[in-house]
């Protein structure tokens, strides 16, 4: 066989490979949306005859006892979600009392790292820009003699 030969092949199997896996997608989407479909018919909740099934003042009534309803699971829910603050704040204070050695060492590294990084671009930009610093500061040294 030739070069030709086995790129024209290898090209014919990346087509055919490419077109099995965009089957097999395309077969996978349609499966998944059947299964919404019928998700959603089973979940699916007739609010006009739910809220709206009588006059305005029925609605305002639903709409007042789903309030009702929310702010007493709020409250039910309110002691449980300050004690589990308060762990956590505990949690990260004693995480962070265990820790102290581990930080502080770690963001001295990080600020010396931090200052030799601004050294070296410190040090590439003046010599980038050597002359214009330079002339700048001439131009400015002329403007203060001349002022005394």
């Amino acid at each position: 066989m030739n070069l030709e030969e086995l790129k024209r092949r290898r090209e014919e199997n990346i087509l055919k490979h490419k077109q099995k896996k965009k089957a097999y997608y395309l077969k996978k989407k349609l499966q998944n949306q059947n299964k919404e479909i019928t998700t959603k018919k089973k979940s699916l909740i007739d609010y006009d005859s739910e809220l709206f099934s009588g006059s305005i003042d029925d609605f305002n009534l639903k709409i007042k006892d789903i309030i009702k309803k929310q702010k007493a699971h709020i409250t039910n829910r309110e002691d449980i979600i300050m004690q589990r603050v308060a762990d956590y704040k505990q949690k990260k204070q004693e995480y962070y009392e265990k820790n102290k050695e581990k930080r502080l060492q770690y963001d001295k590294e990080y600020r010396q790292k931090k200052k030799e990084d601004l050294k070296k671009y410190r040090k590439e930009y003046y010599e980038k820009n050597k002359e214009k610093i330079l002339a700048r500061q001439k131009e400015n040294r002329l403007k203060n003699k001349e002022k005394n």
